[in-house]
């Protein structure tokens, strides 16, 4: 069984991820950390906490950093809401946040279980960039490095920029230059993962979980201007579903470099699939939509029938 270790800023599509990790016997989610992104980390941290709680997990939530490394932090309420989950309210959580910051609970997990933890990074990358100054040999430790973020051809930050990678770009070339491979989930891959009127008559009857959670986030997701037409792609749940089923996507090794400075493409990843390039990442191409959205509506019948 692969453990799961993920980093995240919920938002709607990181609330789909941490319950498909949750519900696939595959994995193990040994720890969640949050950062600022979507919303602030003041909303962030409660949102993985109660979602947590929600979904029945016994893990612990480590409160990560509340602002990029150098730059003012954006946020996506428009696209997630004010507080991160669309208008749906959770319960609030019992459980605090564990006293350590997430930057030591990546290090610290990571190095207490060398080359068994798939960091898997669903949001801006700050914290994984403060881990890797602090801890330099935590690219020898992981398993694997997954992210959500990037594009080769598009943006949805700017013309030219994916949100997560422009929400902190000097994080993010930090973490492309590190010596690891990272296994890049942009825009071009998310985007064929849609959740379509076709796929959410398949989880029609998952009880509390569709009533309170599914159907409330994705209609207040479907309802931004970029989804209205082909239904909201669930961008997060791509990166888990790779640790759980790789074999649904098609990657290409490629260099990845990240603008910080272009006037109209700061954040933007700069991508050579060249083959005398240097390869520092693989970028998924193509997905498996059949069976990706079998993968998702299974672990989250197991969530539903967990939670009664």
């Amino acid at each position: 069984m692969k453990r799961i270790l993920l980093d995240c800023d919920p938002g709607i599509d990181d609330a789909l991820a941490i319950a498909l990790a949750h519900g696939s016997p595959e994995v193990e989610v040994t720890g969640i950390t949050t950062v600022a992104g979507n919303v602030g980390l003041e909303h962030t941290t409660p949102n993985a906490l109660a979602l947590a709680e929600f979904y029945g997990m016994d893990v612990p939530v480590a409160r990560g950093a509340a602002r990029p490394l150098v730059r003012p932090g954006s946020a996506a309420s428009d696209v997630h809401g004010n507080t991160g989950l669309g208008d749906v309210v959770l319960p609030a959580a019992k459980a605090e946040p564990v006293s350590e910051h997430a930057v030591d609970h990546i290090v610290n997990t990571i190095a207490a279980s060398p080359g068994e933890i798939s960091l898997v990074a669903v949001g801006p990358l700050t914290n994984i960039a403060l881990a890797l100054r602090k801890e330099p040999r935590i690219t020898e430790w992981v398993r694997e490095f997954v992210i959500m973020g990037g594009s080769y051809t598009r943006g949805n930050f700017s013309p030219a920029a994916e949100f997560n990678i422009a929400a902190d770009p000097e994080a993010a070339g930090v973490v492309f230059e590190a010596p690891w491979r990272t296994v890049m989930f942009g825009l071009d891959l998310t985007h064929q993962a849609r959740a379509t009127a076709a796929v959410r008559q398949r989880f029609t009857g998952l009880g509390r979980l569709q009533d309170e959670l599914l159907s409330p986030c994705l209609d207040f997701y479907g309802n931004n201007r970029q989804y209205r037409e082909h239904g909201p792609a669930i961008h997060d749940a791509c990166a888990v579903a790779y640790v759980i089923a790789p074999e649904l996507f098609t990657l290409t090794e490629a260099r990845v470099d990240v603008e910080t400075s272009g006037r109209f493409s700061s954040g933007m990843t700069v991508t050579d699939f060249a083959p005398e390039a240097e390869s520092n990442a693989a970028v998924a191409i193509t997905l498996d939509q059949e069976g990706f959205w079998d993968l998702v509506t299974d672990a989250f019948e197991r969530v539903s029938s967990a939670m009664g």
